[in-house]
């Protein structure tokens, strides 16, 4: 296997058969120890996080599946921490794309002028670009198109995935009694026709999960869910 990319949760290898492997890490993004899925940087390492979080992107990759729903997932490793996926093509140098449920995180720090923390968001989408060095800066629909990161037709594709697989994971959490505030999604192009597809992990890393008005950490997410 070949190293293709080391990024702050996982390590991406290229394999001989053009597909690609993905082997999860302890690490969690944060900021000074204090874990927050829409950070830059690592904050900290969390000893069976990785597992975790592949337990809960198997489990969810493999009902949007069942749903029919497109993702670059082919199968996973619990015991190697590993998931094998289909190539993908980003977009631009990478998005983010959050569905939103209720207003916490960077929502609230930008708007709160506006917002009370965690007053109910309706599936809001909002993008952003992967660019640490100006901390993710948010970007409308028009700039992207204008940029040439993805056309319009692309961006109304991109939104209907986010809310659709967003309401698959809040429904299925809601089973458990756990309320979805927000969550992370990243897409990319598959095959020949460019089929947008959702890419790299559902996990407690990249949602802001609550039971009875607590926030859930990554691990004990796992462990409540599954």
């Amino acid at each position: 296997m070949k190293l293709s990319y080391t990024g702050k949760t996982k390590d991406v290898y290229e394999l001989e058969d053009g597909n690609y492997l993905l082997k999860f890490k302890d690490d969690v993004t944060g900021v000074d120890g204090v874990f927050d899925p829409g950070a830059n940087t690592v904050g900290l390492t969390m000893e069976g996080a990785g597992r975790a979080g592949l337990r809960l992107t198997k489990f969810f990759f493999e009902i949007l599946k069942q749903k029919g729903i497109p993702t670059h997932y082919i199968d996973a490793d619990i015991e190697q921490a590993t998931m094998t996926v289909k190539p993908a093509e980003v977009f631009g140098k990478g998005l983010e794309v959050i569905c939103r449920y209720r207003a916490v995180g960077s929502f609230l720090r930008r708007y709160g002028l506006y917002a009370e923390e965690g007053q109910p968001l309706d599936a809001f989408v909002e993008v952003t670009l992967k660019d640490d060095g100006r901390q993710d800066p948010p970007i409308s629909e028009d700039a992207l198109d204008m940029l040439g990161i993805l056309s319009k037709d692309e961006y109304q594709v991109l939104k209907s995935l986010t809310q659709q697989i967003g309401n698959v994971v809040k429904e299925e959490l809601a089973k458990k009694g756990i309320e979805l505030y927000d969550i992370k999604f990243e897409f990319g192009r598959v095959g020949e026709d460019k089929q947008i597809v959702l890419i790299d992990e559902i996990s407690g890393g990249n949602m802001r999960a609550y039971k009875d008005g607590e926030y859930i950490e990554p691990l004990e997410l796992e462990k409540m869910f599954l």
